[in-house]
């Protein structure tokens, strides 16, 4: 299959091993990547969740390459990734072609759409935003309650709070059972609140909004293997908790 894929890696470091993660988290960024043409090493809110304190075991990583060769080269033989087996206590990988795109990313489109909207099954969905200093409590004030939204939500199967730096430079990716899921949970409750409040108060001077068809996941989460975040009915752990 042609055309941009992304990579999605999120992974809880074993407590002996989370000054690597620190050191990967600083200095991660650096690394050779061949065949890439975007990539971010994340951080995580503390217990992996959308807060304002961090946390020092959680992380992940987003990478897009230009087609699935390079993609599954890196996968096959990257030494971050390497680290994320071998020095945690959970880890996941998936592969990613958007469908819908919208905004920037460090001032770049970084998502190219590579396959059509599907009419069902299991979808994802990346939301970053850098906040502007003025805004920025106000944003933070609608957290908590989207955050306890989104955990009480059957249809979303997984929920990663991730970012660039602590406060400003946030990243968000959720997994759902469909896009209908999304949708209905998007217009409705906390979300829809923080949502509205976000675009009418001018909380962005940067956005992203792209959604995904998963496929290839790999890993073990909460005690489960990766390809079970696509079927179970309610799988625990949704965050990085």
């Amino acid at each position: 299959m042609s055309g941009a894929v992304g990579v999605l890696a999120i992974v809880d470091f074993a407590p002996g091993s989370r000054l690597a993660g620190v050191k990967n988290l600083m200095f991660g960024r650096w690394a050779r990547v061949p065949g890439v043409t975007f990539f971010k090493v994340l951080g995580s809110g503390y217990e992996g969740g959308f807060g304002v304190r961090p946390s020092f075991s959680h992380q992940g990583l987003f990478a897009v390459f230009g087609d699935d060769a390079a993609a599954d080269a890196w996968l096959a033989s990257s030494h971050q990734l390497k680290l994320y087996r071998e020095r945690s206590t959970s880890w996941l990988t998936m592969k990613l072609r958007a469908y819908a795109s919208r905004g920037a990313w460090d001032g770049v489109q970084p998502v190219s759409l590579s396959v059509e909207k599907p009419s069902s099954g299991v979808i994802a969905s990346l939301t970053r935003g850098s906040i502007r200093l003025s805004r920025a409590r106000t944003f933070w004030s609608h957290a908590a309650g989207a955050q306890e939204a989104i955990a009480a939500t059957p249809e979303c199967l997984l929920a990663v709070g991730l970012g660039e730096a602590p406060l400003f430079r946030q990243c968000t990716f959720t997994l759902w059972r469909s896009e209908g899921a999304l949708d209905a949970w998007s217009r409705s409750g906390a979300h829809s609140r923080a949502s509205q409040a976000a675009l009418s108060g001018g909380h962005f001077s940067e956005s992203l909004f792209a959604r995904f068809v998963v496929s290839e996941v790999r890993g073990t989460w909460k005690g489960n293997r990766a390809e079970s975040l696509m079927t179970i009915p309610s799988p625990p752990g949704r965050g990085l908790d």
